[in-house]
């Protein structure tokens, strides 16, 4: 990969000194983020359990045992605001991403606690988004093999489009102990590469303290999980790298611009386009809550909760690091290094495809050393425990609406006889 470029300030290249504390002060930030989080998500725990903000398993989707703690977001986005009032200096960027950020936070604790409609908190981040919006975060273009393709009147419905599209996105992923808070941490450090080489070092910054503050929350986050981030943390996140994916990603004056953010978000934006896709066809709503995202998949097939953890992470590093080489490629102008790109690209989805023939059965996983020994007696008994489980909630939920449809019968003849 090419040398990063050397950091200027004023129009002047920094020396060595100057160059040094900034890598120092950048260091330093990111601990900052990190430590922060680490200690404050003991007391936000203790704060779940007070306002019971507990994460109960009622259902077959849910892949926790016993209750556990929501509202762990909290404890990230201390992490992230501290360390950027300190070491940031206030911009745009960071206006909206407090403000906006800050009234997600409030609807993930409201929806942690009370379980809010789905319309409802739509609306809430249709608001946050319009704030970032108002703030100058817009898509207004795309670069199209070299040309620019202007959005004009679609300009801000896209943007709204894409930062709401992305919250929803890190939050539908959210299924398994640190995979939410884990991918969010892969793809800020993508982020955050992808910022050096283009020299924007105000939002790589900012990544990386949202990557530090990640890492302090994921030691209490990670299988078995002590605390869940919720939808507090799942939403901010997506939010937050949603902006920073605007102002650093979409204006990159590369051969196809949007690549770069589709490629470092690819995981969580395809399975939540699969997820709605899905729901349609079974006449569902988008936002009906379901068992058929990739980590329940992985689960289903035998993996248990780490090692579908860990394959998931793999499959989201590998896209950022196709990101990352695609923009080193564009920058560097280099035909060479785009063959490069196009050769790890095609390694990627050859390694991913190879995994997934390993995958198909317990034997063959087994062999190869992508799961432990699992029986297949066992692996049959919890499908049947499964199976057995959604069938009850499907007669209890079939139960209920004749109730209800009994009810007003009874209601309506109720009437008929007084009139």
């Amino acid at each position: 990969m090419g040398d990063i470029p050397t950091p200027e300030r004023n129009g002047e290249k920094m020396n060595f000194t100057e160059l040094l504390t900034a890598i120092i002060v950048a260091i330093v930030a990111i601990t900052c983020a990190a430590l922060v989080s680490y200690t404050t998500t003991p007391p936000v725990r203790l704060l779940a359990f007070r306002i019971g903000a507990i994460d109960i398993p009622t259902d077959a989707r849910r892949m926790h045992k016993k209750p556990t703690p929501r509202i762990g977001g909290l404890a990230i986005f201390m992490g992230f605001l501290v360390s950027t009032l300190v070491f940031c200096e206030p911009s745009t960027q960071l206006y909206s991403i407090w403000i906006g950020g800050g009234m997600l936070i409030i609807l993930g604790v409201l929806d942690d606690i009370f379980r809010l409609s789905a319309l409802l908190k739509l609306a809430v981040q249709l608001c946050s988004a319009g704030i970032a919006v108002s703030f100058g975060v817009v898509i207004e273009h795309i670069t199209l093999f070299g040309d620019k393709i202007e959005f004009g009147y679609f300009a801000i419905p896209i943007t709204i489009i894409w930062i709401t599209g992305l919250s929803n996105a890190i939050n539908l992923i959210d299924g398994l102990d640190g995979l939410s808070c884990g991918v969010s941490t892969i793809t800020a450090v993508s982020l955050f590469m992808v910022m050096l080489i283009t020299g924007d070092y105000t939002s790589a910054l900012i990544t990386a303290i949202l990557a530090g503050a990640c890492l302090g929350f994921l030691p209490y986050n990670r299988n078995p999980a002590k605390i869940f981030m919720g939808d507090t943390g799942a939403l901010f996140l997506g939010y937050t790298l949603s902006i920073i994916s605007v102002q650093g990603l979409f204006k990159l004056h590369t051969m196809l611009s949007f690549l770069v953010p589709f490629s470092i978000f690819a995981l969580p934006l395809f399975d939540t386009m699969i997820a709605i896709c899905r729901r349609l066809i079974h006449k569902q709503s988008p936002f009906h809550p379901d068992r058929g995202h990739f980590h329940h998949k992985l689960v289903d097939m035998g993996f248990s909760h780490k090692e579908a953890v860990r394959l998931l992470y793999a499959i989201s590093g590998i896209m950022g690091l196709v990101a990352v080489t695609y923009t080193d490629a564009m920058f560097a102008e280099s035909t060479t290094r785009i063959w490069k790109t196009l050769i790890i690209l095609a390694a990627a989805v050859l390694i991913l495809i190879l995994n997934f023939i390993c995958m198909k059965k317990p034997s063959t996983r087994i062999l190869s050393g992508l799961a432990e020994h699992v029986s297949e007696i066992k692996l049959e008994a919890e499908k049947q425990e499964r199976e057995a489980k959604e069938k009850n909630e499907a007669e209890a939920e079939a139960h209920l609406k004749a109730e209800k449809k009994n009810k007003k019968k009874t209601e309506k003849a109720e009437k008929d006889s007084d009139k």
